[in-house]
């Protein structure tokens, strides 16, 4: 099944329709693997098709984040959020704060943290989205 089919088949199943805003937004968040602001989105959509406007992005993103398509993060390397694909909390982004490169570190980390806030807080997360800011490896060693 294409990504297009089975978006298509989501959307429709949730009650909303595949528009052409939706389907661009959707393939470069795909294509990128990457977290992308929202004037990254809008310049990669408006290659291919540039009559769809900013707030049709802004929509479809609204929309994909509800149906728990799409993450958004704010990880302190700009003013704005940064937007990527969904994806289970096991993993919390590594954020360089010279070149602003973000990557994702696996491990049990977050798993503790949802045990340690259930066990020893009663408190259920819904959501865990850590950012932890320092120096890449590249930078650090100056090969940046």
């Amino acid at each position: 099944m294409s990504k297009e089919k089975g978006l298509a088949e989501l959307l429709r199943d949730r009650g909303n329709r595949l528009t052409e805003p939706r389907l661009r937004v959707w393939e470069v968040l795909n294509r990128s693997g990457d977290h992308l602001t929202v004037e990254e989105i809008v310049s990669e959509v408006h290659k291919a098709d540039p009559s769809i406007n900013t707030s049709s992005v802004y929509r479809s993103l609204a929309l994909f984040a509800d149906l728990d398509l799409v993450r958004e993060s704010s990880l302190g390397v700009d003013e704005g959020s940064r937007w990527e694909l969904a994806h289970p909390d096991d993993h919390f982004h590594l954020v360089c704060r010279i070149c602003g490169t973000v990557d994702h570190h696996e491990g049990d980390l977050v798993g503790q943290i949802r045990e340690h806030l259930a066990v020893g807080h009663g408190f259920a997360a819904e959501e865990i989205d850590l950012v932890v800011t320092g120096v890449c490896a590249r930078c650090a060693t100056g090969e940046a």
